[in-house]
């Protein structure tokens, strides 16, 4: 039986709810090997980021050659990349190991509403990355810093999107869940702009939740499943995860991951 694997290149999140541990958590869920390289070390819990310390571009480089070469990913998600030097060692090495389903999740900014990304870092992200991704999946933030636009409403969702896609060339997942549309999500590609429909849920356990979904897309895409499939199914996954999701602190708690969710959405 073949075993899917997919690399995570991320932040690490001490609390163990959003970063590298949310992504080899989902990606076990769905039955995908997962693999780390990691960008950065944060000190963090579901209330907030204290303090980050990014690694060097050499040790980045390191990890991932050791990965690449010896087993393969059949999807790459990447994460927090906290400067634009580190960028640049993951777009040269993408290029270097003609990575396939490179899913761009552009975390900028935290949930609590902490600061991860440096000013130079955000240029080098739109220029070298967003160009070598399959999808990137920015909040509603982070869509307004990449397209340079306001977005209150389901148009100006829409044109930020478009806008987005025609800079990168690259299918954007844009996330509702920002207080507009309620939690319908935009899918722009060279098909055409398409709707997820998806449902609130009333729970302060949403620590991690992006990186839970973007690394859902590019577990489902390791297994071989088409863009709308993967991202229709890592929906399902993070609504399912988020009903579910377990109060383990005095903060808001990280979301639980849906384990128990596995069999609806392994095929």
């Amino acid at each position: 039986m073949k075993m899917y694997t997919a690399l995570t290149i991320a932040g690490s999140d001490s609390s163990g709810g959003a970063g590298i541990q949310a992504d080899l958590k989902t990606m076990t869920a769905h039955g995908v090997y997962g693999m780390t390289a990691i960008t950065a070390l944060t000190a963090q819990n579901t209330t907030g980021v204290t303090d980050i310390l990014a690694v060097p571009p050499a040790f980045l480089a390191a990890q991932l050659d050791a990965v690449f070469t010896d087993i393969p990913p059949d999807a790459v998600k990447i994460g927090m990349v906290a400067d634009a030097a580190l960028i640049r060692v993951i777009a040269e090495k993408l290029d270097e190991y003609h990575a396939q389903n490179v899913v761009v999740d552009p975390v900028m900014v935290a949930t609590s509403g902490a600061r991860l990304i440096s000013d130079d870092a955000t240029d080098a992200l739109a220029t070298l990355l967003l160009p070598r991704a399959n999808i990137i999946t920015p909040n509603i933030p982070e869509a307004e810093v990449l397209a340079d636009m306001a977005i209150t409403d389901r148009k100006s969702m829409t044109a930020a999107a478009a806008r987005i896609y025609e800079h990168a060339h690259t299918a954007v997942l844009m996330k509702g869940g920002h207080c507009v549309d309620d939690a319908n999500d935009l899918l722009v590609d060279g098909a055409g702009a398409r709707w997820f429909a998806g449902r609130r849920i009333a729970t302060t356990n949403t620590h991690g939740t992006g990186c839970t979904l973007s690394s859902a897309i590019a577990a489902n895409l390791a297994r071989g499943m088409t863009l709308d499939i993967a991202v229709e199914r890592a929906k399902a996954y993070i609504s399912g995860a988020l009903a579910a999701g377990l109060d383990l602190g005095a903060g808001s708690g990280p979301l639980a991951h849906g384990f128990d969710l596995r069999s609806e959405f392994i095929c």
